[in-house]
Parts: structure tokens; sequence; C-alpha cells
């Protein structure tokens, strides 16, 4: 996909509009959009005094927590798998 196929999607993440660029379907980063709108959400209900900035931080840390599980856990799962086939 070329620079000139990139669509570009406008949306709201935390009472703020961001306009995102990317190959990524509509559909997708709408998605994307949401889910970290709603982590936002989360986080701040258990830590109410956040400002915005740090609620993003410790957003982008937990997002990056759950995909180095994710990650560990689909190495495992290969490892496994490759076990089964020898």
């Amino acid at each position: 996909m070329t620079e000139k196929d990139h669509e570009r999607v406008t949306v709201d993440i935390y009472n703020r509009t961001y306009t995102i660029k990317g190959p990524e379907s509509k559909q997708h980063v709408q998605l994307v959009a949401s889910l970290v709108d709603q982590k936002m959400r989360d986080i701040q209900q258990g830590n109410p005094g956040l400002d915005t900035t740090r609620l993003a931080v410790l957003t982008a840390v937990n997002a990056m927590n759950d995909y180095m599980k994710l990650k560990e856990e689909y190495a495992t799962l290969m490892g496994k798998l490759r076990q089964k086939e020898d």
C-alpha cells in the first residue's frame, strides 16, 4: 500500500479528536481508538487525580504489558506446537 492509499480516520479518544492516517481499514482504526478510550477511562476511574499526560502514559504501559503477555503466550504455544509436530 502506498502513502496515497492510506486512509484518514477521525476518532475521539478521551474527549479529544484525532485524525489517524494509515493503511488499516476505517473500522479497524475506530475499534483501536475505542479500546484506547475505554482503557483510559478504566484507569481514570481507579485514579481520578491523574492528569491527562500521566493517564496516557499509564494507558500505554498497560497496553504494552498486555502485548508482551500475549507475545509470550504465543511463543509458548508455538513451542508446544513444534514439539507435537516432532
